[in-house]
């Protein structure tokens, strides 16, 4: 990966003392932001961790001498330094005079995205998630250069506050031959949003930070029209904005349904329900752990009426290594691994395979599996919650396949009580030749102990 920063152009802004301590700190390279509030010693955040550059305290005269020296603060007190990608944030007092500055450093980084770019020649919408500071302005900006320079297509950035591409006219090379419009207020940024689609017919549109209702729509509005979307939203992970109701709109809007005493048995939960309104905007997630690791959600749509539903989604999770590999793995989580390969760096090779995600895990021989791919199990569940089917197939090194159509089960498993007076599901299950197991009460160890005796 190739790194261009302009370091010099953010230093030699500062304060003589600061200046002359980050010319020759050995960690330079490592600079995330620098802190200059009021009455305080300069601080300097590295990767590594947070350090005191001086024992010299912050006066107003230091701050002033760093904002008369960089650009202007817009409505949302940031500023850049021009032809640059770095970021001055201010905090200002009640009578609205600065009193502490955070000048975020900005990186483009070329080939940091390798490790993903399948899914970007996919043509599918992708939504970026994670916390701040992680990279996710980073990697949008690179997305853009990939699309526009090396698949050459039509790409528009809508940079609200100039931090994909630089606080200048002239956009930074950064972006390669995408087109930069600027955002003068950041609450009319999905105004600018629906103006690109109208007046310069881009194949993409790349958004950074969507974070209001109003925001949410206009993604959704471009979506419909066709037109491939890059984003990123505030939220850790894709479960954080189902939590969320003014981004819920970006992966299909949440609603409660009530359901009928006998769906609602058969499901195993409660009549009232949340369900997905619509299709989500984004057809992938791509969930930012580290700087080189992500986790993806391939399907929106699926793992969120799995999240719904009190179930977790089977994820893949990708890394790039120091010698430019990527590695893919599957589980529910990023230490519960079910399937594990290097792809040596040629991912379009395990696409085009015809493995997918549930035929992968029967292909690697796990360790922890007791089952076979000729004794896989599809359970249909009745009067019990999926999640607690779930967690009594982990105990037993098994992962069960639930399904909702009893023509595909393999078996019913459900609560006796219940089952008993069900005649209807009785006759399905003889008519299908579908086994019919039950639990006096529906325990996780019950169910454990019931799912042993099946598989073993």
């Amino acid at each position: 990966m190739i790194v261009d920063e302009d370091l010099d152009k953010l230093i030699e802004n500062l304060p003589f003392f600061i200046r002359e301590i980050l010319y020759q700190h050995p960690k330079k390279d490592q600079l995330i932001e620098i802190i200059m509030d009021l009455g305080r010693r300069p601080e300097a955040r590295f990767v590594s961790g947070p350090e005191y550059l001086s024992q010299k305290l912050i006066s107003w005269q230091d701050l002033d001498y760093t904002t008369k020296r960089i650009g202007k603060f817009s409505n949302d007190n940031r500023a850049g330094i021009e032809r640059t990608l770095h970021r001055i944030s201010c905090i200002r007092n009640r009578q609205f005079i600065i009193n502490g500055l955070t000048c975020r450093v900005g990186r483009a980084i070329f080939g940091t995205i390798s490790g993903v770019r399948d899914l970007l020649e996919s043509g599918q919408s992708i939504l970026v998630l994670g916390k701040p500071g992680v990279g996710k302005t980073t990697m949008i900006r690179e997305i853009a250069r990939v699309l526009s320079d090396e698949m050459e297509k039509r790409v528009i950035i809508i940079d609200t506050s100039n931090e994909i591409a630089g606080d200048s006219d002239i956009p930074h090379s950064g972006i390669g031959r995408a087109r930069r419009m600027q955002v003068s207020k950041t609450e009319l940024q999905h105004q600018v949003m629906i103006e690109a689609i109208e007046n310069h017919m881009p194949e993409v549109i790349i958004i950074d930070e969507i974070g209001t209702e109003l925001e949410s729509l206009a993604a959704r509005t471009i979506a419909e029209r066709g037109v491939q979307l890059v984003g990123t939203a505030h939220g850790n992970c894709l479960e954080s904005l189902i939590k969320n109701p003014p981004l819920a709109d970006l992966i299909g809007g949440i609603q409660y349904v009530t359901l009928s005493d006998d769906e609602a048995k058969r499901r195993g939960t409660q009549k009232s329900i949340l369900e997905r309104k619509a299709y989500p905007a984004f057809q992938v997630a791509i969930e930012i752990n580290k700087r080189n690791l992500w986790t993806i959600h391939e399907n929106v749509e699926e793992s969120v009426d799995l999240l719904l539903q009190g179930q977790q989604p089977i994820l893949q999770i990708r890394e790039l290594t120091d010698n430019n590999e990527t590695k893919i793995k599957y589980g529910m989580t990023e230490n519960d691994p079910l399937a594990f390969f290097n792809d040596n760096n040629k991912i379009k090779n395990w696409k085009n395979s015809g493995l997918n995600k549930s035929n992968l895990i029967l292909k690697n021989k796990i360790k922890d599996f007791s089952i076979q791919k000729t004794q896989i199990l599809k359970i249909y569940p009745y009067s019990i919650s999926t999640p607690t089917i779930l967690q009594a197939g982990k105990n037993i090194g098994f992962i069960p396949n639930i399904t909702k159509d009893i023509t595909e089960a393999t078996i019913i498993l459900g609560l006796k009580k219940h089952l008993i007076t069900n005649v209807k599901l009785k006759k399905n299950a003889d008519r299908h030749n579908v086994k019919i197991y039950t639990v006096n009460n529906s325990t996780v160890p019950q169910i454990t102990q019931i799912l042993h005796s099946i598989v073993k």
